[in-house]
């Protein structure tokens, strides 16, 4: 989990700890969100202290810190070669456990198995990914992370531009697979989040709402539920989030 103490400022001493937990970051454009997730990665100059496992960032190497956070964007970079390639550039996985990846990241739901043109593993992809659609790229950056075992996933604007079927195989996926890990989830689409175990409100540059979903509504002048007022989806948000608070 991601927390921030001391100010409530992005430059405020920021913990990671504990991992099979969700935390949702929203705002407003220019809020601060993709700073925040930069600054995890040791992307950006920060004037605090990020904490990782108990350990100042600052002090660690920087391979081993990102070696153990995979990023997902909302544009995913993939490599030119073979889609084996892309799952698993050092060779260190067999065919078996990188097919395992690709089912457990939806791609096999997504495309019927006599599908032509149907991705395998000896698929080539173009540089950027560029004959793959955004859909496929974004399943493939999720195997990978599947495939890395990070300890720490950052879904950064992810799903933003995908379908909704898209966006729901992903989302499941995740949930199913990665249980052991610390998911921080950037997002727009508030219905991607509201299952979320915290969220984490930023308002130019400044943290000013932390809590459960459930409790985050509660506050009738709060942020989030300004932003689920304003939503075409209000009323499927607020049952999610009290779903998934009498869930706990």
């Amino acid at each position: 989990m991601l927390v921030s103490v001391g100010r409530s400022e992005l430059n405020s001493e920021l913990r990671v700890l504990q991992s099979d937990i969700s935390l949702s970051i929203v705002g407003r454009t220019g809020s601060g969100k993709s700073s925040l997730t930069l600054s995890l990665l040791r992307g950006i100059l920060t004037s605090g202290h990020v904490f990782y496992d108990g350990l100042d960032t600052g002090t660690l190497n920087l391979d081993a810190l990102r070696g153990n956070i995979t990023i997902i964007p909302q544009q995913p970079e993939l490599l030119s070669g073979s889609l084996r390639l892309n799952l698993d550039p050092f060779e260190q996985h067999d065919d078996a456990y990188l097919n395992d990846a690709l089912r457990a990241s939806g791609l096999f739901k997504l495309q019927e198995e006599s599908e032509e043109g149907r991705i395998t593993l000896d698929t080539s992809i173009s540089s950027g990914g560029g004959n793959l659609s955004l859909g496929q790229r974004q399943i493939i950056a999720l195997a990978r992370a599947i495939t890395r075992r990070s300890k720490i996933l950052i879904l950064d604007e992810a799903t933003a531009a995908v379908d909704y079927e898209t966006d729901t195989v992903i989302q499941e996926s995740i949930r199913r697979e990665l249980r052991d890990v610390t998911l921080i989830t950037v997002a727009h689409r508030l219905r991607t989040i509201m299952d979320a175990d915290k969220i984490m409100v930023l308002d130019a540059g400044r943290l000013v709402e932390f809590d459960a979903p459930e409790e985050l509504l509660k506050k009738k002048d709060g942020l989030l539920r300004s932003l689920v007022d304003e939503s075409a989806d209000k009323d499927q948000l607020i049952a999610m989030a009290e779903g998934r608070g009498r869930s706990h």
